[in-house]
């Protein structure tokens, strides 16, 4: 018996916004999951604390915007006290051994990995799904990272199968762009995110 798929998205999400709601509905189709969780960090140790929504308001934004029932907002790094992605999975693979899970990012994440604690781990531990944005795409794919696991990489058409594959393992989605991020909107005013149709 396989074992349940699970995407996970982490970030601030200060505010949530249809740029994440296009790549969890992307994650869902393409990788073949059966949920995804969006990781609602209490504060991302990469980010300044100045400007930063409450959590509490960031979850019921980011709930409130939820896409889909397979989509799942939690604060599960506060429950869990931990602060950094290697400790999150760490924790959430001891907590739940029969979940496959893989990490969600966007392209401007994967250009950002080496500065996350103990990076090659991350790799290690789960599989990654890298989904492109504007105008990050190219800086994604000749980062240190990409290059550093280029033989570990995986063609898009096989993308449903990488929650079950051994990581070090990822791929690289080309998609729909959406032009969404979380400081555009912070920088217009805009906290509150339109309630997107459930499916």
């Amino acid at each position: 018996m396989r074992k349940r798929r699970v995407g996970l998205l982490g970030g601030s999400f200060n505010p949530a916004h249809e740029g994440h709601v296009h790549i969890s509905r992307l994650a869902l189709k393409h990788l073949a999951l059966d949920e995804l969780w969006w990781l609602v960090s209490p504060q991302n140790p990469l980010k300044p604390v100045k400007g930063m929504a409450s959590l509490a308001k960031r979850l019921a934004a980011a709930q409130a915007l939820a896409p889909d029932r397979r989509v799942r907002v939690t604060d599960l790094e506060r429950r869990l006290g931990t602060r950094f992605t290697v400790d999150t999975l760490k924790a959430l693979q001891r907590r739940f051994p029969r979940i496959a899970f893989v990490w969600i990012a966007g392209a401007d994440i994967l250009e950002q990995l080496p500065r996350w604690r103990r990076w090659p781990e991350v790799m290690s531990r789960v599989p990654i799904a890298v989904f492109d944005r504007p105008s990050y795409s190219l800086k994604a794919l000749a980062s240190k990272a990409a290059q550093r696991y280029r033989r570990q990489r995986i063609a898009p058409r096989t993308a449903h199968r990488l929650a079950d594959m051994t990581p070090p393992a990822w791929v690289f989605v080309p998609s729909r762009l959406h032009a969404a991020s979380a400081t555009a909107l912070r920088k217009q005013g805009r906290v509150t995110p339109k309630r997107s149709r459930k499916s």
